[in-house]
């Protein structure tokens, strides 16, 4: 039986996606193989290799002085890989909203002078910093942010304006949501929560910010490598890849990123006023920086947290746990997290509620 999986990473991918590989996987396109078998210098795997990026490009519209790789490591490998290819003035300036954005700019520290210009620790990453008042310093190589906090469940509404180029981590909200590419320099994802399985990371980069990094930067982080390579360098995450292609379709089927938006408003939505109507769940996010991607909640004591996590995975509904530095529950309600899986969750969260007053 299938489960509604809440999952913050790797999460659902959507069901057709699924079936459709599933029919696919001994014998893809009658080549007689899988593709997880297949060389990734063949013209089956390079054509799912050149789909995948132009269906990306033409959700996203991403204008053509910009280029995109696919490659490995998650998006944590590009905390390094950012400011080794684009710290050279050796300063760089970082917003620190949450876990993963705390990471990177951990990392961006090895390579250089990196500088935390705002941060919402003070209250437990349960807001986002107002962009307008941010300071940033002058002469600086970038500005680098999350865009939505998976573990805390906040999300930028909007970007602040820098001379400096915009690097964003968009691991858990790409595609989610229509975002205009022009105002990044960089922007990159994790696969495993919108796109695909995990192993894959995709990497969108203004093509005059390519071919300047560090001379320690390692070849395969290099973004130049892999533009130059088209992604091929050596062996892709092809599998992730080919999935990613797959959900690309899909997503275009669905009518796009705007349609997509809509849903998850819409699932959002459903959720949030649940909760806000509620006196026995509580949401402590900041309103008007709500995630529309990771929505976390608690119940009244650490003993009915637990107890709704045990008693939820008995009704179907799984990985509903919070992250362990903000306890409770987090429901995930990613791109393919059907609407049905959230009114489900909330018919449960109902009966919780009257069982456990």
């Amino acid at each position: 039986m299938r489960v509604f999986n809440f999952s913050p990473g790797p999460s659902m991918l959507p069901l057709e996606v699924l079936q459709e590989a599933q029919r696919d996987f001994l014998d893809y396109n009658g080549t007689g193989m899988s593709i997880a078998e297949m060389s990734h210098r063949s013209k089956d795997f390079m054509a799912v290799n050149a789909e995948a990026n132009a269906l990306l490009r033409e959700l996203m519209h991403i204008p053509e002085n910009y280029s995109i790789i696919f490659v490995q490591g998650g998006a944590s490998q590009q905390f390094a890989a950012v400011p080794l290819n684009l710290m050279n003035k050796g300063r760089a300036d970082y917003l620190v909203t949450g876990n993963f954005a705390s990471k990177a700019f951990e990392e961006g520290c090895k390579f250089g002078d990196a500088f935390c210009a705002a941060s919402s620790k003070d209250k437990k990453y349960t807001y986002i910093p107002d962009v307008d008042t941010i300071k940033f310093r002058d002469d600086i190589d970038y500005v680098h942010l999350t865009s939505n906090n998976t573990i805390f469940g906040t999300r930028f509404t909007k970007f602040p304006t820098v001379d400096a180029p915009l690097v964003c981590d968009m691991s858990s909200n790409i595609l989610s949501e229509e975002m205009d590419v022009n105002k990044f320099g960089v922007i990159y994802a994790g696969a495993q929560k919108n796109i695909a399985p995990s192993s894959l990371t995709i990497v969108i980069v203004r093509n005059d910010l390519i071919n300047n990094p560090l001379d320690i930067c390692p070849t395969m982080l290099r973004w130049d490598t892999q533009v130059k390579n088209e992604s091929l360098y050596n062996t892709p995450p092809s599998f992730s890849i080919y999935i990613a292609m797959l959900v690309f379709r899909w997503l275009k089927k669905m009518g796009g990123v705007p349609a997509m938006q809509k849903i998850n408003e819409e699932k959002a939505a459903l959720l949030y006023d649940f909760i806000d109507n509620s006196s026995f769940y509580t949401n402590s996010v900041v309103v008007k920086d709500r995630s529309l991607m990771n929505i976390p909640f608690v119940a009244p004591s650490d003993e009915l947290n637990d107890k709704f996590v045990k008693e939820a995975a008995k009704n179907g509904i799984v990985a509903i746990k919070g992250h362990r530095v903000v306890g409770g529950m987090r429901a995930s309600i990613y791109n393919a997290m059907p609407i049905e899986g959230v009114k489900s969750l909330i018919e449960f969260m109902k009966k919780f509620e009257l069982e456990n007053k």
